[in-house]
């Protein structure tokens, strides 16, 4: 036998759930700490001077830490001085590349997504309009240099070859195959370029094994940050010096378009 509640009932004690949740039913000093947002750290502005990528934000710290750290391991160090970072950027970009990218972005370009839990900002957006621009130049030097990276294809039938058409702009495109842009673009040939950079001494990341860097994703990250730096410099220089770094930082180390 199922039971039904009067409609009149259900108003009342919908109407009593509302007013108790309405702000006026709350005590005066319930009200001020519930809408609180700042801690104290930021009222008496003691990260007001301080540049974003120095510190961690006050509001995300918890009072304890959830996991388990292994007292015996060393912690992993990270670049934090602005004159390494400096002489990095100047070695890449040039002498001048120091001044090229605003602070905050030089330092963004370089940190992972690991460091400090990622509460500092971290690069991933960069990195994914990087990437697509280096894939870009790879496909487009493939195609315009036809005779370097000429992929070997199995012959046509005798029909097949009736329908081709044959001209000069598109020979090129023979060479677009995932295995040719592949190659240039693969984590250990983009990471061998960042390392003879020097891009290891600046990178801000937490390796899972501070004692092994390769077996904790060390390739991956390197790769990962270079794009990120080319992303960086479409974004606050454009597409056509992005696409120069591109060529000829990334690109042209590996052989590609040097000729």
């Amino acid at each position: 036998m199922t039971t039904t509640i009067p409609r009149q009932t259900i108003r009342v004690l919908s109407s009593r759930a509302r007013s108790a949740l309405r702000p006026s039913s709350l005590s005066p000093s319930q009200r001020t700490f519930s809408s609180s947002s700042t801690c104290a750290g930021e009222k008496n502005n003691e990260y007001a001077d301080k540049p974003r990528w120095s510190y961690t934000p006050p509001g995300t710290k918890a009072p304890f830490s959830l996991r388990q750290i292994d007292s015996t391991r060393e912690p992993y160090r990270a670049n934090e001085d602005p004159a390494v970072l400096d002489k990095f950027y100047r070695s890449l970009l040039g002498p001048n590349g120091d001044k090229m990218l605003s602070e905050e972005i030089k330092w963004l370009a370089v940190t992972h997504k690991s460091f400090d839990q990622g509460r500092r900002g971290y690069n991933d957006r960069l990195a994914l309009l990087g990437k697509r621009i280096v894939q870009l130049q790879a496909s487009l030097l493939l195609v315009q240099n036809p005779g370097n990276y000429k992929t070997e294809l199995p012959p046509l039938s005798k029909e097949d070859q009736r329908k081709t058409i044959k001209h000069p702009a598109l020979e090129g495109l023979e060479n677009l195959t995932l295995d040719n842009r592949g190659w240039f673009t693969h984590k250990l040939n983009v990471a061998r370029v960042a390392e003879k950079y020097g891009l290891l001494k600046v990178l801000r990341w937490a390796p899972v094994k501070p004692n092994d860097l390769e077996h904790s994703g060390l390739n991956v990250v390197l790769t990962h940050t270079m794009y990120a730096i080319v992303g960086a410099i479409a974004l606050e220089r454009g597409g056509v010096e992005a696409n120069k770094f591109a060529r000829q930082r990334i690109l042209a180390p590996q052989g590609l378009g040097s000729n």
